[in-house]
């Protein structure tokens, strides 16, 4: 793209009055350098020499004590480190959380324990169980687990309770208890999130079986999963390693319609492709895999690349020189958003005076740390003006409009898109899908109507399975926006078209439909569901009878639960309780009866205590796929 945009001078007027504060002392942004210096200067120090007590600069607060906790080169250099800090009173908790995160993953349990009894505040269950997970001890982490299954008011735990004792499972390979894991997940009712999926792909492919993992990685977007770095980091290790450029390309392919910049697992098998001869399908990257040495500096690692530690590996490198050690310095793209959130023009001077070397990479960084879109706008027209060869790109356009689309800027929105438009650059698929989804959010039907209509040239040619998901998100959205009579009508393009819904769209229409009382669109869409060689599910069926009973039509949701049976399907025990009290209410006792007795030729364990599914996104029969895909791998263990 050329720089600078001509689109940023027309539309400068998106909230460009800066917030001035009253304090005359120095900025959020320049004290948040001093920090990050007095941070460079202790990292140089513990690497050098890590057995020397270090003098800390006094006073220190807990963000920065926190950060070196995190950064130390040892976990061993990060406890004595700890424990030459000196408080008037109890250190912060924050600090307490620090140090056990990074002793957690030197796996030494007698020192966490020990730094555990000392809290002074308990830690949750949660955090506990991510901290013996972290550090192995399987014994631990299930006693943590049963307390944190023990507090649930959901009756189950959060998903990620269960991504941890996976990944524990999987690292031990104890590959029948992952499996069991999984399923417990699913039986008991906590959907599977993006990370779910990201311990399966790693298990399945360090275990050897690749096939299974990218065809489950194949079915995330149709679960409307979206796939993240480190499953693409997965995948394109284990292809390179086996020389599978090929299935690589696709991959790639992709990775460009979900707009992921590729992680350094990634980036080396993108490496290993080029130098195999596969150069054309690569040169988007070469930018990205070519270090740049004006880049003086380390971007901090997200949250969940917590433990890798890129210090230690730039250290080790240049000791293998026989150079002095010489770290660059730390920047931490959130703390500087949170810093310029109010778009203070002394802030922004400082950021200026900083000159940070700017990459796509750090400009998403920072975009995703705002909380304002006005302010997330102002960075993004701001950077674009600086010295240096930056320009935005499809990756820091997605970002931007994103955030917008989020905020319901709809009208700013779609300026940006003309101009996209106009320059030939093509945006990742999936950025149109999030903004139709987010306009459902602000009720903006016309608005993704019109993106959807826009999506070729928007995102260029879109395989005829991402057109199906384009055309769910539409329908969630319209919706949302309360346009039933609408909504029937897409339904009949998709048709006419040749793209038929998947089962979760249809439970997502049921659910509105039903919601309002529109018994003759419920009935429509029984008839255009049979069209598509499709029965309803138990979460269908689990949609309609709920509703139904809220709306006091009991004997409806009656038919569909003899219906149901019928099928040699199961209803969860809630919804079953709910239909036998609503015939109560409407004086229905002998049906109510009759429900009880049909119940009672089903087995007691056969009455699941959740249904798996959810409206728009998630159907129990793809979960029963990747469920049957995963454990298949591992049968002789699951024996």
């Amino acid at each position: 793209m050329e720089k600078p945009l001509r689109l940023l001078r027309r539309l400068r007027s998106f909230s460009t009055t800066a917030s001035h504060r009253t304090r005359s002392s120095e900025t959020r942004l320049s004290e948040y350098f001093s920090k990050a210096r007095v941070i460079d200067s202790v990292r140089l120090r513990l690497y050098t020499s890590p057995s020397t007590p270090v003098r800390l600069p006094q006073p220190l607060d807990a963000f920065t004590l926190a950060h070196l906790l995190r950064c130390a080169p040892t976990p061993a250099v990060s406890l004595a480190l700890f424990n030459s800090l000196q408080f008037s009173s109890a250190p912060p908790l924050l600090l307490y959380h620090a140090l056990a995160s990074r002793l957690s993953f030197s796996g030494d349990l007698v020192v966490l324990n020990s730094l555990l009894s000392s809290f002074p505040v308990p830690p949750s269950p949660l955090d506990r169980l991510r901290w013996y997970c972290n550090a192995g001890d399987l014994q631990s982490a299930r006693e943590a687990w049963e307390s944190l299954r023990a507090t649930s008011p959901r009756g189950h735990p959060c998903s990620e309770s269960y991504n941890l004792v996976m990944n524990l499972h999987a690292s031990n390979q104890n590959h029948s208890s992952a499996v069991s894991t999984f399923r417990q997940m699913v039986r008991e009712g906590a959907n599977p999130m993006s990370r779910t999926y990201t311990v399966l792909i790693d298990h399945l492919a360090k275990s050897g079986f690749v096939e299974p993992a990218l065809e489950i990685f194949e079915l995330l977007p149709q679960m409307r999963i979206r796939r993240s770095s480190k499953q693409y980091d997965a995948l394109g290790k284990v292809l390179a390693l086996n020389n599978r450029f090929e299935d690589l390309k696709t991959l790639i392919k992709e990775m460009g319609f979900d707009g992921i910049l590729p992680g350094r697992e990634m980036r080396g098998a993108i490496v290993k492709m080029r130098d195999a001869g596969f150069v054309k399908e690569t040169d988007e990257f070469v930018n990205d895999l070519v270090p740049n040495n004006q880049i003086d500096y380390v971007v901090s690692l997200d949250e969940e690349d917590e433990g890798e530690n890129s210090d230690s590996e730039l250290v080790n490198s240049e000791k293998s020189k026989g150079e002095n050690i010489k770290l660059k310095p730390w920047i931490d793209p959130r703390a500087i958003a949170r810093a310029l959130d109010g778009w203070d023009e002394r802030e922004v001077r400082e950021l200026g005076k900083a000159k940070l070397i700017w990459t796509s990479r750090l400009v998403c960084k920072i975009l995703r740390g705002f909380n304002k879109a006005e302010s997330a706008w102002n960075f993004f027209c701001w950077v674009s003006y600086q010295p240096g060869n930056f320009s935005h790109d499809r990756y820091t356009l997605s970002r931007i409009i994103t955030i917008l689309a989020q905020h319901g800027k709809s009208d700013l929105v779609d300026q940006i898109i003309d101009k996209v438009k106009d320059e030939g650059i093509f945006l990742p698929l999936s950025t149109v899908r999030l903004i139709i989804d987010f306009y459902g959010l602000s009720k903006q039907a016309e608005p993704a109507i019109r993106v959807f209509q826009e999506a070729e040239r928007i995102c260029g040619p879109v395989p005829k399975r991402y057109q199906m998901l384009l055309y769910s998100s539409l329908l969630r959205t319209v919706t949302k926006c309360k346009m039933g009579q609408e909504a029937m009508e897409i339904l009949e393009e998709m048709m006419v078209n040749n793209i038929l819904p998947d089962i979760q769209t249809f439970a997502g229409l049921f659910e509105y439909f039903a919601r309002i009382g529109d018994l003759k669109s419920v009935h429509k869409l029984f008839v255009e569901m049979r069209k598509c060689e499709m029965e309803p599910d138990s979460y269908i069926y689990r949609i309609l009878i709920r509703n139904y009973c809220n709306q006091k039509r009991a004997m409806l949701a009656l038919k569909l639960f003899d219906e149901m049976l019928d099928n040699n399907l199961v209803l969860d025990k809630v919804s079953k309780d709910l239909l036998v009290k609503s015939l109560w209410k409407e004086g229905k006792l002998r049906e109510a009866a009759g429900v009880e007795e049909r119940c009672d030729d089903v087995a007691e364990c056969d009455w699941p205590e959740a249904i798996p599914g959810h409206a728009w996104t998630l159907s129990a029969t793809d979960l029963k796929r990747v469920s049957d895909i995963y454990s298949s791998c591992f049968k002789d263990s699951c024996l």
